[in-house]
């Protein structure tokens, strides 16, 4: 009796099996892009802290120039997030815009 498996037989076996298989569909957690949906949503989450930031920032560098400290930091802030809302809408909606755009392009191919 043999110890090790004969390796004729067990490479017959393996290809049987991818056989039997069939093709593997490939995942569809990826984007248009190419991107993960969790990179997508990082991106969106860079985009909304940045434009907080930047209006935090000029609104805070008025207020010192001027010398009103809460006014413009609060106006500011409001637009800087009202800013990364919106950028964070076109990118979402370019990533659908994308997606669509590939479906169409895959169901052309089948």
């Amino acid at each position: 009796m043999a110890s090790e498996p004969d390796p004729d037989r067990l490479r017959a076996l393996e290809k049987r099996i991818e056989a039997a298989r069939g093709k593997p569909k490939p995942e569809r957690s990826q984007t248009a892009k190419g991107l993960s949906q969790g990179e997508v949503a990082y991106r969106m989450v860079i985009e909304l802290a940045t434009g907080i930031l930047v209006g935090v920032g000029i609104g805070y560098g008025l207020d010192v120039l001027i010398g009103t400290l809460p006014v413009f930091l609060a106006i500011f802030s409001m637009v800087g997030f009202a800013a990364g809302v919106k950028t964070m809408l076109g990118t979402a909606r370019q990533v659908q815009e994308k997606a669509t755009a590939a479906e169409a392009a895959e169901r052309e191919r089948d």
